[in-house]
């Protein structure tokens, strides 16, 4: 374990295994350990690379609002701080992160080996109603009084194991306790929850003026669990759009990388 410091916030930044380098980003209010079935499979074969976004996990605070530009940025001083010259990794980014970790691939062509979206965000036709300030200010005033009224504290932990129905198996409770206790984690997440239309839109801007490398390994892995069909399909219009090799991970419900770590696994491993 260690911390890597970033626009003057403290980074929660893991490192196992060995060989070429494959980072891990999780989607929102999740944590470092989520990923650990999936790099028990990867560390064999890849340098794996997985950190906590400021107010997520260990990190610290979320000093600013995010934007994609800067979650992509994020993720090329994480790789300069672990990974001195600047060799090419494959990105993972499940959920949010989906759009993180493209914004990646298209600004930082030549750092890019390959990408894979797990699960990740879909918006076809993004927008947002209310200005962003109005959204972050709200953001910002409901996580100082839910903290200050002891709400992360008393009932965080229980509902980040009600969410995750058994699967903190490789993570003790004492590391719950330790992420989903505390203030900052709440503040992130709301802040995160509150732009996440901003990064929406950014990213269509960005598939317009940064297109992809030419001949990029790029991979859609989409949950399944039976029933409806419709987020099936948009992930594989996702897939169309990106020229992408398109996976089903079935059964599994949105957290893949516990769900179906092999599958997640077998997805980075297809890339250099």
């Amino acid at each position: 374990m260690s911390f890597v410091r970033i626009g003057g916030v403290p980074h929660h930044v893991e490192v196992t295994g060995s060989g070429p380098v494959c980072v891990l980003s999780a989607g929102l209010g999740l944590a470092w350990f989520d990923w650990d079935p999936v790099v028990e499979l990867l560390a064999p074969w890849r340098t794996v690379v997985r950190f906590d976004r400021p107010g997520s996990g260990l990190s610290g605070h979320a000093r600013v609002a995010p934007t994609l530009g800067g979650e992509a940025e994020r993720i090329a001083r994480i790789l300069d701080a672990v990974s001195p010259g600047g060799r090419p990794a494959t990105v993972v980014g499940h959920s949010l992160a989906g759009f993180h970790c493209e914004a990646f691939a298209r600004l930082f062509p030549a750092r890019t080996a390959g990408l894979v979206l797990v699960d990740s965000s879909v918006e076809e036709r993004p927008r947002v109603r209310v200005p962003r300030g109005v959204r972050v200010g709200a953001a910002r005033v409901c996580g100082a009084v839910l903290s200050g009224v002891g709400v992360p504290r008393a009932v965080g932990p229980a509902l980040r194991r009600v969410a995750v129905r058994g699967g903190l198996a490789s993570s003790s409770l004492d590391e719950v306790r330790r992420v989903y206790g505390a203030s900052r984690v709440l503040r992130g997440s709301l802040l995160e929850y509150v732009t996440y239309g901003d990064a929406a839109l950014e990213l269509t801007t960005l598939r317009r003026e940064f297109p992809l490398r030419e001949r990029l390994p790029v991979t859609v892995l989409a949950a399944y669990s039976g029933g409806a069909v419709g987020w099936l399909a948009r992930q594989r219009s996702l897939a169309a759009s990106l020229d992408a090799t398109f996976r089903v991970a079935e059964p599994s419900g949105h957290l893949v990388m516990r769900d179906a770590p092999g599958d997640v696994a077998e997805a980075a491993l297809s890339t250099p």
